[in-house]
């Protein structure tokens, strides 16, 4: 019987230029940065769609490039970091933006590959958006994935328990988007988003395992297809030793 593969490592939020190298420096399999979009329509890598200036939160979309660049020195571009991965990572572009999705998307296809990368957002239109263009581009392949576990604290108690029941049970929303990529906070693809994966013959991703006990886990070839970590290191060692043990 075919022993399933290791299970694939991405260094998680790797926002800056210091970040990008340390996870270059490991054997991660991806380097995974979230994008962001401002006001004058540069992309960047930033987490979140606002930024504290002077104690006020002023939000991204109405920003240029160099205004935000002035409030967060060590700010990427995104072209700066697709050109820091090519030919050396595979890139997970974690796109915090909607509209133009897809344009993004063939930015870092030129410059990487479309072996070399996969997207994933937490809005159905733009998966569905990126997954049009792949096939319209000879990508079928090209794997984009539908995010679940996103934060609702401030919401209204109904839109919490539908978005919460939507990612339990997200059968239609996999099948509108066109995902082909199932993408699940940990404590969802433990209760049963790795089923509905493995049922599908879909990829899992599981983000975002930290504790030795979850990398353990979620270390065990057959269990997820990839693993997104803020400490990388220690999870190369966890599956360096687990595939010895395989080997021997």
């Amino acid at each position: 019987m075919t022993r399933p593969a290791p299970v694939q490592l991405s260094a998680h939020r790797c926002l800056t230029r210091a970040a990008v190298d340390q996870a270059l420096a490991l054997d991660v399999d991806f380097v995974e940065f979230d994008v962001e979009r401002c006001g004058d329509g540069t992309l960047v890598v930033f987490h979140d769609s606002v930024v504290e200036v002077a104690g006020e939160e002023v939000a991204l979309g109405s920003m240029t490039v160099d205004e935000l660049r002035a409030a967060v020195p060590d700010l990427m571009t995104y072209d700066e970091v697709l050109d820091a991965l090519a030919g050396r990572r595979r890139a997970h572009l974690d796109l915090k933006f909607v509209g133009s999705c897809a344009e993004a998307t063939a930015r870092a296809v030129e410059r990487l590959g479309g072996d070399n990368l996969i997207v994933t957002t937490l809005d159905d239109e733009s998966v569905r958006e990126v997954r049009d263009w792949a096939e319209a581009n000879g990508l079928p392949d090209l794997l984009v994935g539908l995010s679940l576990g996103r934060k609702v604290t401030g919401f209204p108690v109904w839109r919490q328990l539908r978005v919460r029941a939507s990612e339990v049970w997200p059968h239609l929303r996999y099948r509108q988007s066109r995902a082909n990529l199932v993408v699940a906070h940990h404590w969802l693809a433990r209760a049963g988003l790795a089923g509905f994966a493995r049922r599908r013959r879909m990829p899992l991703l599981v983000w975002t395992i930290d504790t030795p006990g979850s990398l353990r886990h979620w270390l065990r070839p057959g269990r997820a297809w990839l693993v997104t970590t803020n400490r990388p290191q220690e999870a190369l060692a966890i599956r360096g030793r687990r595939t010895g043990r395989i080997r021997a």
